[in-house]
């Protein structure tokens, strides 16, 4: 992420419940598990599941699991992308609002 111009070593893993009574209008799960336990959100935003591999399972170090890293990062940054795009569009951002 630091090639990516992010920096991310102050982040720590948070488990939702940290989440649930703030409000979104989406929520975006990453792997399959993770969508099957995702909770309830009272604001019932529109859910998005993004079935992404754990790049982490690629190679039994760090320098093996490295391209696979790389990978997940931009197939990530491709979907951001085109996720904001989306919202953007006005047809989208009345329907993310219940304006349909």
């Amino acid at each position: 992420m630091k090639q990516r111009g992010i920096d991310i070593s102050a982040n720590r893993t948070k488990h939702l419940d940290e989440f649930v009574s703030q409000r979104f209008d989406f929520v975006i799960t990453l792997c399959d598990r993770v969508r099957e336990v995702c909770p309830e959100f009272p604001t019932h935003p529109d859910l998005v599941h993004w079935s992404i591999p754990d790049p982490a399972l690629e190679g039994s170090t760090e320098r093996a699991s490295y391209p696979s890293f790389e990978r997940t990062a931009s197939e990530l940054d491709t979907r951001i992308r085109f996720l904001l795009a989306a919202i953007n569009e006005p047809t989208m951002r009345r329907s993310a609002h219940g304006q349909r």
